[in-house]
Formats: structure tokens, C-alpha cells, sequence
């Protein structure tokens, strides 16, 4: 079980508003309140000329503040000294996710870029994962007003989870090397009405929150923890 808390058996899974330990239960709750919260995240970004990481906070803040009491804040406020896999992929250290974010803001919303890469915008987003739970609906709603805004869509209907995590995976290991870009270019396709969004996004098989979860490698203070993220971070760069 995820608990970077270190309190689950006290308050349950990620401190949410109920207390609730059972997985499924947590699973159902959780996409419950995100499906009731959708609209009104949508309609947020689409308030916004520019989009800041604040903003991106504030969707997931929407998103999951029914669920959990932290929602909106970042992992260098939730757990900062906290080293954070997912699957055998290690994620930015917390002190890092909003620059992470922030790159993937500045050359999303270059509608040319974007269009030419939006797996590397999406890229910066997962390599981020600011929050505890609930970053790929966050970074998947995002990503989504960005290529809205550069004049196109992704079907992520057509899409098939196995092959985009491991595209995924590829890119936030080695980024801008095109992994991803590949990938999505498959599924590129016009621009859809506003209205349908909510609708079409829930649809998405796999974003019921029922994957892998997150894990805990240990804190950044123990010296093999930080070594591990200091030889990932340098060979992203290579």
C-alpha cells in the first residue's frame, strides 16, 4: 500500500476525508467524485488565456478536493524529502516537479510545437507527477486543452494503455527523443466541441484510477536512495 504518510492504519489510504483503507472502495470513491468534479475543471482551463502551474494545481484541487484534504498541493508540500516510483519509473524530486511542469506549460502552449510534440509536453507532465494520486487525469485533462487550443485532438479512445505507459515510460527516461511523439501521432485527429468533452473524456477505458500505484523508494536523505536518483537523472540527461 502507498503511504508516504506513514499513518494508513490511523486515517487511511492518503489521509482522505473518509478514512477509507479498502483499495476498491477507495478506487470508486475517488472516480466518483472526480466524474461529478469534471465539468467544472474543464470549464476552469477554459477560463484561462494562460495557462500557469498554478493552474494546474487548480485542476487537480477540483478534481479531488471531495476525496482528499491535500488536493491541489505538490509533493514538495506533501512529501518532500519522499523518492517516488511508479511501476519501475521514477519521477522528478519534489523540489523539482514545478519546473517539470512549467517547461511542459511554456512549449505547450506554443501551438507549432504542439503540434509537433505532444508526447514530449505530456512527457514533462508524468516525469513531473506533483501529486500523491490523481496526476494522470490532472496531466490528461491539461494536455488536452493544449492540443485544443494548437488546433487538434487525440482520440485516446483508439488508444491502448499498455503501449502508451510504455511509450510513456520511454519518454520520461529519455526525453525529447521522440517516444512518445510517435506514439500519439497515431491517434491525432480534428479539434472536438467544447461540449462533448466531459462526456468523451470519462469514456477513456483506464482512467478509473485502477492501475498500478504509486511506491515509495525511500527518503532522499538515505545516501543509496539519493545515489539511485542522481545516476537516473544523469542518464535522462545523457
Amino acid at each position: 500500500m502507498f503511504d508516504p504518510f506513514n499513518d494508513f492504519e490511523q486515517v487511511g489510504y492518503l489521509r482522505n476525508h473518509y478514512g477509507e483503507k479498502d483499495p476498491k472502495i477507495v478506487r470508486q470513491l475517488e472516480h466518483t467524485m472526480f466524474r461529478a468534479a469534471l465539468d467544472e475543471a474543464l470549464s476552469y482551463l477554459a477560463g484561462k488565456e494562460v495557462l500557469h502551474y498554478e493552474d494546474f494545481l487548480g485542476v487537480h484541487r477540483i478534481l479531488f478536493e471531495a476525496f482528499y484534504p491535500w488536493a491541489g498541493q505538490d509533493r514538495a508540500i506533501t512529501a518532500p524529502n519522499c523518492a517516488v516510483s511508479k511501476a519501475g519509473t521514477m519521477f522528478c524530486h519534489p523540489n523539482h516537479a514545478q519546473l517539470a511542469i512549467e517547461q511542459g506549460l511554456r512549449i505547450g502552449q506554443n501551438a507549432e510545437f504542439m503540434r509537433q510534440r505532444p508526447g514530449e509536453v505530456m512527457g514533462f507532465f508524468a516525469y513531473g507527477h506533483p501529486f500523491l494520486d490523481g496526476n494522470g487525469r490532472t496531466m490528461l485533462i491539461v494536455h488536452n486543452e493544449l492540443c485544443h487550443r494548437a488546433g487538434f485532438s487525440i482520440d485516446w479512445h483508439r488508444t491502448n494503455k499498455t503501449d502508451y505507459l510504455r511509450a510513456l515510460s520511454a519518454e520520461i527516461e529519455s526525453p525529447s527523443r521522440g517516444f512518445l511523439d510517435n506514439y500519439l501521432f497515431q491517434f491525432i485527429d480534428s479539434t472536438r466541441d467544447r461540449n462533448l468533452w466531459g462526456e468523451s473524456i470519462i469514456d477513456i477505458r483506464g482512467l478509473d484510477g485502477q492501475s498500478i500505484e504509486n511506491s515509495v523508494d525511500g527518503d532522499y536523505t538515505d545516501i543509496a536512495v539519493a545515489q539511485k536518483y542522481q545516476s537516473f537523472e544523469k542518464n535522462r540527461g545523457r
